[in-house]
């Protein structure tokens, strides 16, 4: 019986556009409304260089003017500002030993596909993450972090855990734009305590398929690789997110689509062959932007062409330029 190879199941052009899709299907923070995957992203993330600079009108601050007969009117001026973004640059390679416990199913592309989905859907939390890191140790985010935690257990109360009262606190640091918040992420203690309180409601989904986890309306994702550190003294410190839809717009550049010349696939989706090794390779590139709508990316710290994990948790390459309420995140150090 011929053996099936991975060149036999896998046409890049398509495995490259479902990969994408399922990507987007499989992450909890995309189908939460975090993440919008927006045209204009899309654009940006193909033109050329490392960076991509978003510019925005500034909301008209001028006071009140009242029309005379002795005077002229003051003439305000309209200013503008600019985000800036990032543009990341990924590729990751899977041998085929690695998938060859799913060649032989009835699908063997799709599950491929969603193999390399759940990796990318990984890929682009572990961003979120560490940007969000990043993001909330800059000191422009100071109005938008909520800081009740104590540093010793002998501290903790009702005031500094998370609950229905200290998560209204931490909406109104958007003040009148706090009903824009639409999701929470926590790690699973958090909300383990909050399930005991019996804070935590369970609704179907749109397909009645699976049950969403809502606290005080906002949607739930439970995630352990949020931030939690041990407290100066004893304890633990966690922090929870809040977001608004579209907190982080995300874009992909279509890569080179024409076969390329000596190898199989295309820029984007390759299958090469590792003659030393004996073995085939599945090739799967990137370039792509992930960013938190309203702080800008300034590079201060970035070695490489794509900025790491790292660079992305150091605040020094941060700046909030949009109006506190207008960036749609909120972060809450506390205890459980």
């Amino acid at each position: 019986m011929a053996k099936t190879a991975v060149a036999d199941i896998i046409i890049p052009t398509e495995f490259e556009r479902y990969a994408i899709e399922r990507t987007a299907e499989r992450s909890r923070f995309a189908q939460s409304g975090i993440i919008e995957n927006a045209p204009e992203f899309d654009e940006l993330a193909a033109g050329g260089g490392r960076e991509v600079q978003m510019p925005f009108w500034k909301d008209l601050v001028a006071g009140r003017q009242i029309l005379s007969d002795n005077g002229a009117l003051t003439v305000n001026k309209i200013t503008s500002g600019a985000d800036i973004a990032r543009i990341q640059n990924d590729a990751q390679v899977w041998g085929v030993n690695h998938l060859a416990k799913v060649i032989s199913g009835d699908d063997p592309m799709q599950a491929i596909v969603d193999l390399v989905a759940d990796y990318w859907a990984r890929t682009d939390e572990g961003i979120i993450i560490a940007s969000l890191k990043g993001v909330f140790a800059s000191g422009s985010m100071a109005g938008n972090l909520l800081g009740i935690h104590s540093e010793i257990v002998t501290g903790q109360s009702a005031a500094t855990r998370l609950n229905g009262a200290t998560f209204v606190d931490a909406c109104t640091k958007l003040g009148d734009a706090a009903d824009r918040l639409t999701s929470v992420a926590m790690h699973s203690a958090t909300e383990a305590a909050l399930r005991k309180l019996d804070l935590i409601d369970f609704i179907p989904d749109s397909e009645g398929k699976a049950m969403l986890r809502v606290f005080q309306g906002r949607r739930v994702i439970v995630d352990d690789s949020l931030p939690v550190r041990n407290g100066t003294t004893d304890g633990q410190v966690y922090t929870t997110y809040l977001f608004g839809s579209g907190a982080f717009g995300k874009g992909v550049a279509p890569l080179d689509g024409a076969a390329l010349q000596g190898g199989f696939g295309t820029e984007g989706v390759e299958i090469a062959r590792v003659a030393l090794e004996s073995d085939t390779v599945l090739i799967n590139r990137r370039r792509y932007i992930l960013h938190p709508r309203g702080v800008k990316f300034v590079s201060a710290a970035v070695a490489g062409d794509s900025p790491t994990n790292v660079e992305l948790e150091n605040g020094a390459n941060w700046t909030r330029v949009f109006e506190n309420k207008n960036v749609r995140l909120v972060a809450i150090t506390h205890n459980n």
